[in-house]
């Protein structure tokens, strides 16, 4: 069967999954492209395969072949690809030793980036505050190449969820401009979480109080500051030697 028709309802339930609001209440999302589809293949996410009905990707799941006007309706980019996936989120895991937490980071471009760069370099869990961009906005999904299957990101309350980290045990490392301690001199702790604040404002006032150090990158004085994803990038470089 080729669904052909824009008003299909099952297309139409497909399409809704562009918004926040239907994730939520489904516990879905959509992917396009064939990599990210086939990275949510393998870690077991992907439950329906959507083709354009020329295209040709024998994987061993629930199939729906498309009509290309289909394909263009569903799509978010102006130039729709062939293959795309309805994917189940993400199951939360344990948090392990080794945590990112993001308070307010705002752009899809720069959370993919910091899950990428997460992965590289063996965060077990990335925790997202609740007025973070939305982890399956199709943005972000494109950022992150397929890595956000590759890594244990939750959902927090900030305010909770750090003094619990507290509780047991995890030192807790706030990043600032200036002011604290060369990512070189800091001890590193078995158990800890480094906390990224919001591109334009930085750490909140709740999360500087919950902060035990302060980090900082050493730069000359030409460059007042990094991109958020670039700068967290070369934190967690750190933090892994």
């Amino acid at each position: 069967m080729i669904y052909t028709s824009v008003d299909n309802k099952k297309i139409k339930d497909i399409k809704k999954l562009n918004t926040k609001k239907y994730r939520d209440k489904t516990n879905l999302f959509l992917v396009e492209g064939r990599h990210l589809v086939l990275e949510a293949y393998k870690r077991g996410y992907l439950q329906t395969l959507i083709l354009e009905e020329n295209e040709i990707f024998p994987l061993d799941v629930d199939t729906m072949y498309v009509s290309n006007n289909v394909i263009n309706y569903i799509s978010t980019l102006e130039t729709p690809q062939l293959v795309m996936g309805v994917c189940k989120k993400i199951e939360e895991k344990e948090i392990g030793s080794k945590i990112l937490i993001l308070d307010d980071i705002q752009d899809p471009g720069n959370l993919g980036t910091i899950i990428r760069s997460a992965v590289a370099f063996n965060v077990d869990t990335i925790v997202l505050s609740k007025n973070t961009v939305d982890l399956y906005n199709s943005k972000v999904l494109r950022a992150t190449q397929g890595l956000i299957f590759h890594v244990n990101i939750i959902v927090k309350d900030l305010k909770e969820f750090v003094p619990f980290l507290k509780q047991n045990n995890y030192t807790i490392y706030g990043t600032r401009v200036t002011h604290g301690k060369s990512l070189k001199d800091i001890y590193k702790s078995k158990k800890f979480a480094i906390i990224v604040g919001n591109e334009g404002n930085g750490l909140s006032d709740e999360m500087i109080e919950l902060a035990d150090e302060f980090v900082y990158i050493e730069m000359n004085s030409n460059c007042e500051s990094l991109n958020v994803g670039v700068a967290t990038s070369i934190i967690l470089y750190e933090l892994d030697k």
